[in-house]
Formats: C-alpha cells, structure tokens, sequence
C-alpha cells in the first residue's frame, strides 16, 4: 500500500494524531549494529514484549531472529510473521497451564523455566500433549550489575532461580518428567549502554554458569540475555558497543571452551534495542495555560499512548516531546502533559521549549520500543494511536489496535 506521502505532515494530515510511525529501515540497521557487535556464532531472540507490531517480527524473523514470547498473542505474532515454532520460546515468571498449553499444541518445544515449579508445570503440560519440553533454567546469580536501569537479578527477585539453590541441589532441577533441561539463561538487567556494563554482567553471567555446569547442569544452550541500552523517548543515537566483540570473546573462550564450535550454543535476546530508533510518536498540541506560574501544554497524547511503564520508575523516566517545527522566539520551561483526567498524565516537568499553538505537531524519537503497548491503553478509553510502518517512501501497513469486550460462555 502507499499513502500520499511518509513525512510526518503528510502522515498526520492522511491518519490524524496521535500516531506512531516505525521506518523498518531503522529495525535493519539496529539488527545490523547488534550483530556486528556480538561474537559469532550466536543464536539472536527477538522479545516481542517490546513491541509486538508484527511488521517488526516480520522483518526481524527476515533478518534470522528467533521470538522470544511471554503470552499466547505474542506467540500468535510471531508465527503469523513466518517465524517457526522451533524458534520460538516461552519465557516469564508466570506462565500459566493455558499458555503452555496453546504454545505446546503450536509446536513449541522451547521454554525458559523460572523455578523449580515451573519446570513442574512445563513437564506436566507436555506430558499432556506426549511430549518432551526442552528448557533452559533461568538462573538469578548471586550479583549483578549496578548500571541497569532496572535490575532483575542480583537480589531478591520474581525472575529466576537463586543460584545458591541451584548449586545446593543441582539434581531438583534435572530430573523433572517430560523436560529435558538444556542449559542456562542469566539476564539480570536491562539498560545497559555501555561496553563496560555490558561485559561486567556478561561475566557474571558466566562464571555463574561454569560453577552450575560442573556441578551436573547440562550446558548445550548458554542464554546470555542482554539488557543492550537504547535511548528511551528522548534525542539519541544507540551505541555500537565498541570493543565489545572481542573482549565478549575472550570471555568466552575462559568460561566456555568449544563455544564457537556450537557447544555450548552462544544465545542473546534484545527487544528494546533492535526496535527503539525505528519508533517516533506524533501528537498535536490540544491547549497551552499558565497555573500558578506553571506552563502546561496539554497534548492529545499521554501515558494512555505512551509511557505507563515508563512513568512507574522511581523516579519516573522523562519523556521529551519537541516540536516539529520549533520558532525562534524564547524558550520557555513547559510541563508536557496528556489528555487524560489525571496529574499523573505527565511526561515531563520542566522542559523548555518554544510556547506553541493548539494543532502544533509533536514529535517523541526513539519510541519504537515499550510504546503503544506498554502504556496505560484503557484509562479513559481514549482510542489508541495508530501505527504506520514505512520502508522507504512507501507506507507497507497502517492499522489500529482496538480494545472491546466480548461475550464469554463457561467451557
């Protein structure tokens, strides 16, 4: 399909605000700047949670990613964009029977176990079905690194087994029905934009693995996670990670000899990373006014489109909204807030900008990660921003989720 143009005037102009426009052109070279930046040979996952747009599975299972899906719809996705069911896995803390259940009767054989209970439930689900589940043990290591901006591990955590249990009894994880245990998955964090944050945890992730693995866990798969950084609805360039390849390989080459033979299996996951530059949100400036010496632009995007998650941080990420086409007079510091019945629809406090107009567009880079779907969709039952994919001048899909209720019947 085409559209009268893919700038964002023309965009606006054919679909209304607000809107989010993904260039499949920035999910290329983000896959293309990862690659090159981790050792070979790997095995690359894409985690849907970040953006589940299937243009964007699409064009990554194209590029040779894997799906890494938590729900029965992210799964739904991953499949619809051509993606196999033996590249697909399972993971998060909370899998119900439904979900393995539907993921087992898809073909899914690959799964990320939390605990000793999950795995239990795994074994059981594909003890259902005749089969055997292959499964990695998520392992939370004694330690972590300081620099992510959240952290899942290294503490008390819903994420993972704790590794000091792990090694007490290596054997509760190894003899469960109906799953065999594969190998080991370490993500302790996500964030990281730096080659230093990024090996520190490497490393840990591994020394980790090479106690677990003398200790009697198999080690064919070795899921290294990720956590790569990427600037999150604000100005900014992802990192290449410079020096990271062959000091990452090095690493290797101490904790896992016969890696770059296949044994163990090398694995890492991004979502934030390889989907945030092709992301921007467009919104339209609903109202200015002035309280108390405050300035509020009011827009007809907030956290019901962009930022739920976001926002929850302590202290809340920013969000920086700027003007498509800034004026020359004097800045002004604005509170950028949305449209919804709340003085928690805020994106920003104090950011100064030039005053605008109601109808000036809006602009919101590098939101093509934890976007749409991770911002608080059914408060106020604002309908949500549409989402238009482009490749090159050409407009490839343009679509908008719905939210409604539907009749249910008892089984």
């Amino acid at each position: 399909m085409t559209a009268t143009g893919t700038s964002v005037e023309a965009l606006a102009e054919a679909y209304g605000t607000p809107f989010y426009r993904y260039d499949l052109r920035e999910v290329d070279a983000a896959h293309e700047r990862l690659t090159r930046a981790l050792p070979g040979p790997h095995t690359l996952y894409y985690s849907l949670k970040a953006n589940p747009h299937p243009r964007i599975a699409e064009r990554l299972h194209a590029r040779g990613c894997r799906a890494e899906v938590t729900s029965e719809a992210e799964l739904e996705t991953a499949l619809a964009a051509g993606c196999p069911p033996a590249h697909c896995m399972v993971g998060g803390p909370g899998k119900t029977t439904a979900l393995l259940d539907h993921a087992l009767a898809h073909g899914v054989r690959d799964f990320s176990a939390e605990s000793d209970g999950d795995l239990a439930r795994i074994g059981a689900a594909a003890a259902r079905t005749g089969t055997t589940a292959r499964c990695l043990l998520r392992v939370n290591p004694d330690r972590t690194s300081t620099q992510a901006a959240l952290t899942m591990a290294g503490r008390s955590s819903q994420f993972g087994t704790d590794a000091a249990a792990a090694r007490a009894e290596p054997g509760r994880y190894t003899q469960v029905p109906n799953v065999q245990l594969t190998g080991l998955h370490l993500y302790m964090g996500t964030g990281l934009d730096t080659t230093d944050a990024l090996l520190a945890q490497f490393e840990t992730a591994l020394s980790t693995a090479a106690v677990l693995s003398d200790l009697g866990i198999p080690l064919e798969r070795l899921n290294l996670g990720g956590g790569f950084g990427s600037p999150y609805a604000r100005v900014g360039t992802p990192s290449d990670f410079p020096g990271l390849r062959p000091r990452l390989t090095a690493l290797l080459d101490g904790y896992t000899p016969g890696w770059n033979e296949g044994l163990p299996e090398i694995v890492f996951e991004s979502g934030r990373y390889l989907s945030a530059p092709c992301g921007t949100l467009i919104c339209s400036v609903v109202d200015t006014k002035t309280s108390n010496g405050t300035t509020y632009v009011v827009l007809d995007a907030g956290i019901n489109q962009l930022g739920g998650t976001a926002r929850a941080r302590h202290p809340p990420a920013p969000i920086e909204a700027h003007p498509l086409t800034p004026s020359p007079t004097t800045l002004t510091e604005c509170r950028l807030v949305g449209p919804l019945c709340s003085p928690l629809d805020t994106w920003h406090e104090a950011l100064p900008l030039q005053l605008p107009a109601p109808g000036d567009l809006f602009t919101v880079p590098n939101t093509g990660a934890y976007g749409l779907t991770a911002a608080l969709l059914g408060f106020l039952s604002h309908r949500p921003a549409a989402e238009i994919c482009t490749d090159g001048n050409t407009v490839v899909s343009a679509t908008r989720l719905q939210l409604q209720r539907v009749p249910l019947t008892p089984p």
